[in-house]
């Protein structure tokens, strides 16, 4: 009985290890695609994901919307708008808006933002 408790213990191990793997790869393939439209629309021109540049970094903004159940609505919202927003140097501009209408790529590019 206890060998048979070991194995189930082990294949149960080896199961969500399987899982983990396949979900690890969903999860790289769609932070690609989330990078891949945030450099298509110059994000990365005044966004940085560790430092502050022309814009806070994407881990700023990460921390602003962390635990709120609005946050990946009002990241979707920023980058869709096309408000005004303060620069680090304390002038204001219209932040761009990202040139998408597919609502997974912008959910999914949110999501990835809100996950640095």
């Amino acid at each position: 009985m206890k060998y048979l408790a070991k194995t189930f213990s082990l294949a149960a191990t080896v199961m969500a290890l399987g899982c983990a793997s396949t979900a690890y790869a969903a999860v790289d393939a769609d932070a690609d695609a989330a990078q891949a439209l945030a450099k298509k629309n110059d994000c990365f021109k005044c966004h940085a994901v560790e430092k502050t540049k022309k814009g806070p970094s994407l881990q700023k903004i990460a921390a602003k919307y962390k635990g709120k159940a609005d946050g990946e609505e009002k990241v979707i919202h920023n980058i869709t708008s096309g408000n005004k927003v303060k620069l680090s140097d304390g002038t204001e501009e219209d932040h761009k808006v990202i040139d998408t209408k597919d609502a997974k790529a912008l959910k999914n590019l949110a999501a990835w933002i809100l996950a640095q």
